[in-house]
């Protein structure tokens, strides 16, 4: 017994060094320099999309406040959603602000998982104002690395994205302001070229994707030319839309939970 005592101190210093090596690793390793490095794709990527919000916000702002909406906000869907309820008559904050809640409710999803992939020093604060920059491809690129995602990485990652898609939008609410209307009513195209390549790939993808979409088409025509429906305002379209598509997706196409996990929690 007491010959396994200098073996287990000897097993017990190899752990803990071992455990400090990995941090002194992703500490090193997940700088700031490291995120903007990564964030470079994602920021170009951002240009274009948002210089087709600047596009269409300009035909109804001026270009500082429709650069002011990307400034203040990160969510391609939400902003469009939002744009599209301002833009009609009959749209009011109530409608947007329930609009907006629902489409970029999965950001909420996307902070509880990275919340597990963060360093133990990305204290609350932080993430508070870190928050802003969750969307959809920062976190699919901040959740798969390898070592636990710092403050200063995540930082470095959304500069970038932030600046692509403020600048992207000026461009384009500056170009909308200037250029013809036959040209920028082409270029308006490009928005729906960008939810094409967006949807389009997952509904090959995935079945369920395909049957949701094609449900909130039918809602979307429903509201358009069913005469009862018709006098629906926008937002509340948009909302009904995503409601019935979410849900009947929920009900067709249930996620089946891991019985491998169901053992490990019992």
């Amino acid at each position: 017994m007491a010959e396994c005592v200098p073996i287990f101190i000897k097993m017990h210093k190899f752990a803990y060094l071992h455990i400090l090596a990995i941090e002194n690793n992703y500490i090193w390793d997940m700088t700031f320099s490291k995120g903007v490095k990564d964030g470079l794709p994602i920021g170009l990527g951002y240009f274009a999309v948002s210089f087709s919000f600047g596009i269409a916000g300009s035909k109804f702002f001026s270009w500082y406040l429709v650069t002011l909406i990307s400034m203040t906000n990160l969510t391609s869907a939400g902003q469009f959603a939002g744009l599209q309820i301002m833009a009609d008559a009959a749209g009011t904050f109530i409608e947007m602000a329930i609009a907006t809640f629902f489409i970029n409710l999965r950001y909420s999803l996307m902070a509880i998982s990275l919340s597990q992939k963060v360093a133990p020093n990305f204290g609350t604060f932080k993430r508070l104002l870190l928050a802003t920059g969750i969307t959809d491809e920062i976190y699919a690129l901040a959740v798969s690395q390898k070592f636990p995602v710092t403050a200063r990485y995540f930082a470095g990652l959304m500069v970038l994205p932030y600046i692509g898609w403020s600048s992207g939008t000026m461009a384009g609410a500056i170009c909308g302001e200037i250029l013809p209307a036959v040209v920028t009513n082409a270029l308006g195209v490009a928005l729906y070229g960008m939810f094409v390549a967006i949807v389009v790939p997952q509904m090959k993808a995935s079945r369920s994707t395909l049957v949701a979409v094609a449900i909130a088409i039918a809602c979307s025509f429903a509201f358009k030319f069913v005469p009862a429906l018709s006098h629906v305002t926008v937002g509340f379209a948009i909302i009904i839309c995503a409601l019935v598509a979410s849900l009947l997706g929920a009900v067709f196409f249930p996620v089946k939970e891991d019985p491998n996990q169901q053992g490990e929690v019992a």
